[in-house]
């Protein structure tokens, strides 16, 4: 089994290559109604992104709802470049016999705009033949710990990350311009179950994982975060996937 908790993608894909690879069966969390029994379970894997050189409160929750495990477990955490130190806390939360970070496409675009189109691409290529050889290490059960941390780790990972969780995870900039055509996508994609539609225009909750699942995933981009996101592009793996550059 492999849970997987994904917003634009990056994390699903990563997790359904190594399911191919592997034999095993990727499962969003987010789908879940109930925490499965993985007490007779060979193999256990985690995928999920990198927040703000965190772990996802989503997979934290998750991870804390988990039975005991004895197989050989794994985690494949994806992120810009630089994990932190999320990976060594997730150890102190379920003992893990391999973990990895690959690099993905930038989606948090309210930072920054997203990476062109052929970074893009370049990225997930060069992310795939990597996950060829983690699949393989993850088959031969073979113990490592391959995770680019970055500079001044214990930092991003202690008071970068609070502060992300403190102040980034607001859902007030969120709002709807004249673009939206009330298709609910929003309010039925939401990770956090935050979005509700009121008089047709989705209407936001406390509640957010700063996934940006629905601003990325709004077929009118009418989506916005504060002016910070206006004339942005936006990003789901989707989109390349479907592109025959990638075979």
């Amino acid at each position: 089994m492999i849970f997987y908790f994904s917003g634009t993608g990056n994390s699903r894909w990563v997790a359904g290559q190594i399911a191919e690879m592997t034999g095993d069966k990727a499962v969003s969390i987010t789908e879940i109604e109930e925490i499965p029994d993985i007490s007779s379970e060979k193999r256990l894997g985690l995928v999920f992104p990198i927040y703000a050189w965190s772990i996802p409160e989503p997979m934290l929750d998750f991870i804390a709802r988990l039975s005991k495990f004895h197989g050989f477990s794994f985690a494949v955490c994806t992120c810009g470049g630089e994990a932190g130190l999320s990976m060594k806390k997730l150890g102190k939360l379920l003992p893990m016999k391999s973990v990895y970070s690959i690099t993905m496409p930038n989606n948090y675009i309210v930072g920054s705009n997203p990476d062109s189109g052929e970074v893009v691409f370049e990225i997930i290529k060069a992310a795939g033949t990597r996950l060829a050889g983690i699949a393989e290490e993850i088959l031969a059960e073979k113990e490592n710990y391959m995770v680019v941390e970055g500079k001044m780790a214990f930092m991003k990972s202690s008071v970068a990350s609070r502060g992300f969780n403190a102040f980034a995870r607001s859902t007030k900039p969120f709002y709807a311009d004249d673009r939206c055509t009330s298709c609910g996508i929003c309010e039925r994609d939401c990770p956090a179950g935050t979005i509700h539609l009121s008089e047709g225009k989705p209407e936001w909750n406390k509640k957010c994982y700063q996934c940006l699942k629905c601003i990325n995933s709004c077929p009118e981009n009418a989506i916005q975060y504060s002016s910070r996101t206006v004339g942005r592009k936006r990003y789901l793996i989707d989109f390349y996937l479907k592109d025959n550059r990638l075979g």
